[in-house]
């Protein structure tokens, strides 16, 4: 019975992780228009069409873009300008003007999900707009109630990272105390209209502070030994969930544990000045590649497991009209001009597959199932350190479950470094929905359709001490090898 419990409590996982997260519904781009190229607003939803986003963020209200936009599907913010917010918080009738011309006109053939109003307005320092903020918010939610689109659009704003006094260790995140009453009041209100706090951190930066190898393998996702917070007591395999949880512990702190987290910005440049430590196009590649899998996993973060967050990446296209240094106009995922990937970012629509096809009469055949896939180990030149080192990291991520590989459970044997990095692998490669960036592990990792169990055996019968029977090792240790999504 303690087996047939355990195997129900995998089986439950997988289920689980399965089930919890639609991929196509949490991940986003930003459309910036600081440009003077970007290509015909048809184009563009054209592009979006092909690829697997399903979520658009304006940084202000295009009606070419917005109209093209209609019928798609994807869901637009839009932004009411920081220039606009003065204006929207004085006047009542000025936020039902700006509702009437920028909402009405395209809802319901254009899906809107939430309005910003303006864009990390607290970064610049100016009082005046601080205090401005909120009474802005108050009066479009109110416009947008006078028309009934109050609890099908929700109303927010977005904030620098900047706004946290703490962010390291995770748990220790507050807000910072110039900040904390203008934030608190703004939290009241996204609690009462449920609306999301959104927020934009972005490791590279992090990166940027700390350029050590270590720092920046955790930045992109890749293995590394993790950093453990002492106040929640959880290890950190990314900088993308320690920033996250950072927030939701500066909110949590601030007494509003029901406000979920909306990331409006994170990206990676594909090329910077020769002073930007890591700007570059395989760091972008694995950054963007990574973070989509992870937040299709369905994982979520150490404080919040099982709950990713909706996330926008930054961004759609360069902006080659930005101000700054190089890779200010080197974050886009596509060319303007063609609307061809920078890098493949593994955003690409997956091809319908073709009806199975009828057999003729008296053919009692049936059309070969598409095949199952494994993540294993390379199997030359790869260290024990390397295979230790995908062996803690994978373990490290929320959905993943290795306590079967623990002494004394049904994974334990063989007990080698080897067979265990075998198991973590496949496992988190299963449970991120068999995503080619969740079998990277710095190039160690390969992704086999050959049942891998014939050569897992041959190390079972290999390793001293066995004590289990290959039909049970193959029922427990291999099941997440054995299942067939």
């Amino acid at each position: 019975m303690a087996a047939e419990r355990r195997l129900f409590s995998l089986l439950l996982l997988f289920a689980t992780a399965a089930s919890a997260v639609d991929p196509s519904s949490l991940v986003g781009v930003n459309y910036g228009e600081v440009a003077d190229n970007l290509p015909a607003p048809a184009a563009t939803a054209k592009l979006l069409r092909s690829t697997s986003l399903s979520r658009l963020r304006l940084y202000g209200a295009n009606p070419a873009v917005m109209q093209a936009m209609a019928g798609t599907g994807i869901a637009l913010v839009i932004a009411a300008a920081n220039a606009d917010i003065a204006a929207l918080a004085a006047d009542p009738a000025a936020a039902a003007g700006w509702v009437a011309a920028n909402v009405l006109p395209f809802h319901p053939a254009t899906a809107i999900s939430t309005i910003s109003v303006g864009n990390e307005v607290l970064l610049y320092g100016d009082p005046a707009a601080a205090a401005q903020l909120l009474p802005a918010m108050q009066n479009l939610r109110a416009a947008l109630a006078a028309n009934s689109l109050a609890d099908r659009i929700a109303v927010s704003t977005v904030h620098p990272m900047s706004v946290l006094a703490q962010s390291a260790p995770p748990s220790a995140g507050a807000f910072h105390p110039a900040h904390s009453a203008t934030l608190a009041r703004i939290l009241d209100f996204l609690n009462q209209t449920r609306g999301p706090f959104m927020v934009n951190p972005y490791p590279f930066f992090a990166y940027q502070a700390d350029p050590r190898p270590e720092t920046l393998a955790f930045c992109l996702f890749q293995p590394n030994p993790g950093r453990f917070d002492p106040g929640s007591q959880k290890t950190y395999a990314n900088m993308f969930d320690a920033q996250v949880d950072a927030v939701r512990s500066a909110i949590d702190r601030a007494g509003f544990p029901g406000v979920e987290i909306v990331v409006a910005e994170t990206g990676w440049p594909y090329r910077g000045d020769p002073t930007e430590a890591g700007a570059g196009l395989d760091n972008a590649r694995a950054y963007v590649r990574n973070l989509v899998a992870h937040i299709r996993s369905g994982a979520g973060t150490p404080l919040m497991p099982g709950r990713p967050v909706e996330t926008y990446l930054f961004a759609l296209y360069d902006e080659d009209l930005k101000p700054g240094p190089a890779s200010e106009r080197a974050f886009g995922l596509y060319r303007p001009a063609d609307q061809t990937p920078n890098y493949d970012a593994g955003l690409a629509q997956a091809q319908p597959q073709a009806p199975a096809p009828v057999p003729a009469p008296g053919d009692k055949g049936s059309p070969t199932p598409a095949p199952a896939r494994w993540c294993v180990p390379v199997q030359a030149g790869v260290t024990e350190q390397q295979l230790q080192g995908n062996l803690d990291y994978a373990c490290g991520q929320p959905a993943v479950d290795c306590s079967a590989i623990q002494p004394g459970k049904p994974c334990y044997e063989p007990n080698t470094v080897a067979s265990h990095a075998a198991y973590a692998m496949n496992m988190l490669f299963q449970v991120a929905g068999r995503q080619p960036a969740s079998c990277y592990f710095k190039q160690t990792g390969v992704i086999t359709v050959k049942d891998p169990s014939a050569h897992l055996l041959t190390m079972w019968l290999a390793s001293p001490g066995r004590v289990m029977t290959w039909a049970v090792l193959t029922w427990w240790c291999f099941l997440s090898f054995l299942l067939v999504w």
